[in-house]
């Protein structure tokens, strides 16, 4: 009798304690992975966007730089991080680049990512130390057929979007300029107005304050038209390379196999951020369009991006290790 009455009250307990509920998201602060060096687009925009999300999450937003490898060792990270929307990145089109410049990734740039929305869009500018002897682009093509080898482009690393923006513009002028590598935009920048290296194909975000200093000089920029935030720079199509177009995009994504309604949440959050006028403004005045997205959108964007990219890469014959 007495096993009857006690199992009769363990059961009664049991029916009358609530169900285990998980903690609203978020619980805990949330960090953003920038996968390039401080000061650079990329990072520029995972700060801007982590100052507003912390706001509106109530809960400490964090950006932690990852660099190396063009972005691989920030991006991989965020791969192998826990699906629980604690930890997400910024990655750029080049991200759609590396799927086939690498031989080997330690990771699916498709299936081991979960796409949130996307952030930005815009064109590069072409730029160049003061001390070059140009002032247009006919100038850079013309010194750089007489000087073959000798003048040298910058990057934010082997595949990233200014490495193939010089790649297709010495396949469609015939010069032959030689790239230099660096693990961001910050550092490329600051050696190139240091004089050490000739010229970039820099995010707007990098390098437009250098221009406006005058520590730089920029000869055009490379969209299909002219940025906004210097409409009196021609294009490099208009400059004297007909059809010549390269630009980037910024996207959010997170982990694979992350739970749908923290996706949605952070793609409402994000997206709400991006629309706000001073957002897009600060964005605008760097050259660069706030281009938010839904999640099914920016999947799709990635997902043709790394078969385009792929086609040109194997016509350029770049291979990076």
């Amino acid at each position: 009798m007495l096993k009857t009455r006690t199992a009769a009250v363990l059961a009664c307990a049991a029916l009358a304690t609530p169900a285990f509920a998980q903690p609203a998201y978020p619980s805990k602060p949330v960090r953003i992975v920038s996968i390039f060096a401080p000061g650079g687009g990329n990072d520029v925009i995972c700060r801007l966007v982590a100052q507003q999300l912390t706001e509106r999450l109530k809960q400490q937003v964090i950006v932690e730089n990852r660099v190396g490898a063009n972005g691989i060792v920030g991006t991989e990270a965020v791969a192998r991080a826990a699906p629980d929307g604690y930890t997400f990145t910024l990655i750029p089109s080049g991200h759609a680049v590396n799927a086939s410049m690498y031989k080997k990734l330690p990771f699916d740039s498709l299936k081991d990512f979960t796409p949130i929305t996307l952030a930005g869009s815009g064109p590069l500018v072409l730029a160049v130390h003061p001390s070059l002897p140009v002032k247009n682009v006919k100038d850079l093509i013309a010194l750089a057929k007489s000087r073959p080898g000798q003048l040298t482009y910058v990057s934010s690393g082997i595949g990233a979007s200014g490495h193939l923006a010089g790649a297709l513009f010495d396949t469609m002028t015939g010069t032959k300029m030689e790239h230099i590598p660096y693990k961001g935009m910050s550092l490329a920048v600051s050696d190139l107005m240091g004089g050490q290296v000739s010229m970039t194909f820099g995010t707007s975000l990098s390098v437009i304050p250098h221009v406006r200093t005058g520590r730089l000089r920029a000869l055009a920029t490379t969209g299909a038209q002219r940025s906004p935030a210097l409409p009196d720079l021609p294009t490099v199509a208009e400059s004297g390379v007909p059809g010549y177009e390269a630009g980037l995009w910024y996207g959010f994504v997170g982990p694979a196999r992350m739970p749908p309604e923290i996706v949605q949440r952070l793609n409402a959050e994000i997206v709400a951020i991006l629309a706000q006028p001073d957002t897009r403004e600060k964005l605008a005045s760097q050259g660069l369009d706030a281009r938010s997205s839904t999640p099914d959108e920016f999947a799709r964007v990635l997902s043709s991006d790394v078969v385009r990219w792929a086609a040109v890469v194997q016509k350029l014959g770049l291979q990076a290790e």
